[in-house]
């Protein structure tokens, strides 16, 4: 039996249609469109795993983004500072 995820995403207008249009822009970065198409897939009542196949993405992506968009909404979707230095190549 295929395991149900405890979170479940349900969006207002707004949110809807901002995850829409980041899922249609061509010129935004590809990890913001793939994750508001998992919002937005969620939010339809598919599964994970569903969704990963759909995506070509493991179902524990999948599961990280739906969780982190149910406790944060649309800041969840943003990457987290990381530690280290900043990431540049010298000339």
């Amino acid at each position: 039996m295929p395991r149900k995820s405890p979170f479940k995403i349900i969006l207002t207008n707004e949110e809807r249609e901002h995850l829409i249009s980041l899922a249609r822009k061509y010129t935004a970065p590809y990890r913001d469109v793939i994750r508001a198409q998992v919002i937005l897939m969620a939010a339809e009542g598919m599964e994970n795993k569903e969704i990963g196949k759909k995506l070509n993405l493991p179902r524990k992506t999948v599961s990280k983004w739906r969780k982190r968009f149910f406790y944060k909404r649309e800041k969840g979707l943003v990457d987290r500072p990381r530690a280290g230095g900043p990431f540049f190549f010298s000339p």
